[in-house]
């Protein structure tokens, strides 16, 4: 599966395109020891539209397929949205659509069979249905996708296919915030296998604080080979919190080794079903003792020093200001826009620190903000200096208002 950007006004080549941008999107996401995750937050998205068109040739019917794919799409988007379908010109589709994933294609001298997945641009598909772009989400939930094959179990340790599949998978139509690591950096020291039975929470407060997360999730998968290059069995487990407590487990089949990734795609949209539904009915939810301010012993000692005959006139009380920590999400659309963001952030009065934890070029990153002050405190000092703030519990999203539509200009007058 690859994403391939369209302009129809550009499309003379698109058997050539086709190539080169699947080559590009595949060389985006390699690096490290891991995948990078794709940044989709921006785009809706509608998978598996099937199309099948005939054509004077091949080219006619590539994109005449890619032109009723767009059509259904929209039409599957509306009526998921606003619960009626609706219908644009193709035009209009064309400046809507922001790519297309090629999930299956079959081209014939003039016929075109294939399954399409269409990505709209967020904000201007929200502006004309008339509804909010705004998805309700989770607080920042850390991945840890951990495959077992061989009786070996790897997470950034090496690259795999596991932590692949979750890479590229798009989360712009989940209400679950993924925090997914690329692998880089301690990545791999971190996050091993061997933390699923790490239950301290001391521990997990410190990593989740160095990621931008609330809690911890922990998708699974066990690969069973019945020999090389036959039936491929997958065992899939989706555990959440330090405790790595079950959510639900499935098991699926694909029947040679080439399936694999497809096989992986799948039970990753099966384990975002679950952690969704896991996250209305309430099950999914942050652990309370990650929220818990520990008490500082060297402080309790101090008090029991001072408070033993110890002559405290003159002394007066001063305010102790204790800093908190906030995750704040930011858009990134370029390398200059993270550094400018944590410039703007930090200038705001009360902030000792904000650091990106969290990184998605093109997307929403996460900056771990130390703030002396309350959630409401800080919402309130960004939104002073210009930033729209939105507040769920201890992460805050941030948005630069966008510049009003120019007035038209008045029709000059005859004098």
């Amino acid at each position: 599966m690859f994403q391939l950007s369209i302009s129809f006004a550009l499309r003379a080549g698109a058997g050539l395109a086709l190539i080169g941008a699947g080559g590009f999107a595949l060389a985006q996401i390699e690096g490290g020891s891991g995948a990078a995750p794709i940044a989709s937050s921006g785009s809706f998205e509608v998978s598996s539209v099937a199309v099948d068109v005939v054509g004077a040739n091949a080219e006619a019917a590539r994109l005449g397929g890619w032109r009723l794919a767009q059509r259904k799409g929209w039409a599957q988007l509306s009526q998921r949205l606003t619960g009626r379908s609706t219908s644009l010109s193709d035009s209009a589709l064309d400046s809507l659509v922001t790519g297309i994933i090629v999930e299956d294609e079959q081209i014939g001298p003039k016929r075109y069979i294939a399954k399409l997945g269409l990505l709209f641009n967020r904000a201007r598909a929200a502006q004309i249905l008339g509804v909010s772009n705004t998805l309700v989400r989770s607080p920042p939930m850390l991945i840890v996708p951990v495959q077992w094959s061989g009786g070996v179990g790897t997470t950034f340790e090496s690259a795999t296919p596991w932590q692949a599949a979750w890479a590229r998978f798009r989360t712009g139509n989940s209400s679950v915030d993924y925090v997914r690591p690329a692998g880089s950096g301690p990545d791999a020291l971190l996050l091993n296998a061997g933390q699923q039975d790490r239950a301290g929470r001391g521990w997990w407060r410190t990593i989740l604080d160095q990621y931008g997360a609330d809690d911890v999730l922990f998708p699974e998968v066990r690969l069973y080979r019945q020999w090389p290059g036959g039936p491929v069995i997958g065992a899939f487990r989706a555990g959440y919190g330090p405790d790595n407590r079950e959510l639900t487990r499935f098991t699926l089949r694909v029947d040679n080794g080439d399936g694999l990734p497809a096989l992986l795609d799948a039970g990753v949209k099966r384990m975002d079903e679950a952690y969704q539904a896991g996250l209305r009915n309430g099950t999914l939810r942050p652990d309370t003792l990650l929220a818990a301010v520990v008490p500082d012993p060297n402080a309790a000692a101090a008090t029991e020093e001072l408070s033993e005959g110890d002559d405290l006139e003159g002394l007066s009380e001063t305010p102790i200001a204790t800093a908190m920590v906030f995750s704040v999400q930011f858009d990134t659309p370029s390398a200059g826009a993270v550094a400018s963001s944590e410039a703007a952030v930090r200038g705001v009065p009360g902030v000792q620190s904000a650091i990106t934890g969290s990184l998605a070029l093109g997307g929403v990153s996460v900056m771990r903000v130390s703030y002396d002050g309350s959630a409401d405190g800080l919402a309130a000092a960004l939104a002073a200096r210009g930033w729209e703030v939105d507040r769920n519990g201890t992460t805050l999203r941030i948005r630069r208002p966008q510049a009003a539509p120019p007035a038209p200009a008045e029709a000059a007058q005859d004098e």
